[in-house]
């Protein structure tokens, strides 16, 4: 297909889809230090009130993450190329501390 939309979604509950500077790779270090600021693991002490901890001190946390960010994105597809920034990539951000096996679904339209 020349021209649509590409609709990207991840089938997990603990991880993201971004687009997000693809040229510095401490764009990646720096958001992922924010969001360990911002949501640090279940045994900090600012997050005592979490319940839910089945697969460990990353588990609530990394919901919480999903939550604020995206699970599917939206991109122009423009004479069969995306249609992404000069500077753009886009990236499944991790929310666990251990590798997982993520699906990405991708609809062309």
């Amino acid at each position: 297909m020349e021209t649509g939309l590409l609709t990207a979604f991840v089938r997990h509950t603990s991880c993201s889809l971004v687009i997000q500077e693809n040229a510095d790779p401490d764009v990646k270090r720096d958001l992922e230090a924010f969001f360990r600021r911002l949501v640090p693991p279940a045994d900090d002490p600012s997050m005592d009130y979490l319940v839910h901890r089945l697969e460990g001190p990353d588990d609530m946390p990394a919901h919480i993450k999903s939550a604020l960010t995206m699970v599917s994105i939206l991109i122009p597809v423009i004479g069969g190329r995306l249609g992404l920034g000069t500077w753009q990539g886009i990236y499944l951000f991790e929310h666990r501390n251990r590798p997982h096996r993520r699906e990405i679904l991708l609809h062309l339209a």
